[in-house]
């Protein structure tokens, strides 16, 4: 932007744009009644009032400044953020394990878990077409009723390894036989941190029981009704140490993604409304092709240096290899 124009939109306040732009973006990020202005969005005449330099300027005049300032009235969209008040703790927690099975050579692994729940029909999803109303992508139902079955899959957090099972249903039983089928997937880990959400089942006394005595500094929430529960631990518990997310942050589960890759390849459109079993093929031929690790699926998932939640963990442990 030429000087000229710079000194007669923003003196004395600001001598370039993107200090002038700093400061608005800062403002819009609080409500109006934070300067004592009414109404709960912004509007052309609240934020001439809020910034002094723009308090002389026409609504006309304020708007040609936002938009020089690449600052447009933009449609909203939903945001959420984990209630969770240990969620910074929780992922400095998550960060410190990853550094230390960096450094273990191979005493110690760290996975992410999280289930799937699918279908015998496919999920709509939006697809190439001709245009016109008639005419859209199909999803075809089938004739053969809707079963239902899950997935329960972990990602290792330093290789990309994937180790999935599918089940009919996601209850103790099969997620105490998944924790077995991770011991078998590495043998020589004298502990497995398994990083997943705070779903109740994750926290029940029977899979406890067959877990080793838990180190997390946080607690493993469960219903009300279980706590009464009395089961008798193994006497060979599982070498697995459980690494809670915070509550409803589910992008911090890089595994997330993996799902998503999982829809988008296989789920979404599918044909197999039909082939119970050949859909079931299908999601493990998927599944299977990150059995032994993965650079691209973990390009995927965002388990890189540009990481917003690991990166800089992430760039340690190679910086140190």
């Amino acid at each position: 932007m030429p000087g000229g124009v710079v000194r007669r939109l923003f003196p004395p306040h600001h001598d370039c744009p993107e200090k002038a732009r700093l400061e608005l973006s800062q403002t819009l990020l609080s409500p109006p009644a934070e300067f004592n202005l009414s109404g709960v969005r912004w509007r052309l005449k609240t934020i001439s009032q809020a910034c002094s330099w723009l308090k002389d300027k026409s609504v006309s005049g304020v708007w040609r400044i936002l938009r020089s300032l690449s600052i447009r009235l933009k449609r909203s969209r939903f945001y959420t953020h984990s209630p969770d008040r240990h969620y910074a703790e929780k992922l400095s927690e998550i960060q410190r394990i990853f550094s230390l099975v960096a450094e273990s050579d191979g005493r110690f692994e760290l996975v992410f878990l999280d289930e799937l729940t699918f279908f015998q029909r496919p999920t709509r999803a939006s697809a190439y077409s001709l245009i016109g109303k008639l005419i859209s992508p199909l999803a075809y139902s089938g004739t053969s009723g809707n079963k239902q079955g899950s997935i329960i899959g972990s990602l290792n957090g330093i290789t990309g390894q994937v180790t999935a099972s599918i089940v009919s249903k996601c209850g103790t039983t099969q997620l105490i036989e998944f924790y077995q089928k991770l011991v078998e997937t590495y043998p020589q880990a004298e502990t497995i941190y398994v990083v997943e959400d705070n779903s109740p089942i994750h926290h029940h006394p029977k899979v406890l029981a067959n877990l080793a005595d838990q180190e997390t500094p946080f607690d493993l929430p469960i219903p009300p009704s279980w706590k009464n529960l009395r089961v008798e631990k193994v006497e060979t518990p599982l070498p697995i140490q459980l690494v809670p997310l915070p509550t409803y942050a589910s992008w911090c589960n890089p595994i997330e993604k993996l799902w998503r890759w999982l829809k988008q390849e296989v789920l979404h459109l599918h044909r197999q409304a039909d082939n119970w079993n050949n859909l079931r093929i299908k999601i493990k031929q998927f599944l299977a092709k990150f059995a032994n690790g993965s650079t691209e699926l973990m390009k995927y998932v965002g388990l890189t240096t540009n990481s917003k939640l690991f990166g800089d963990t992430i760039a340690q442990i190679k910086d140190s290899t």
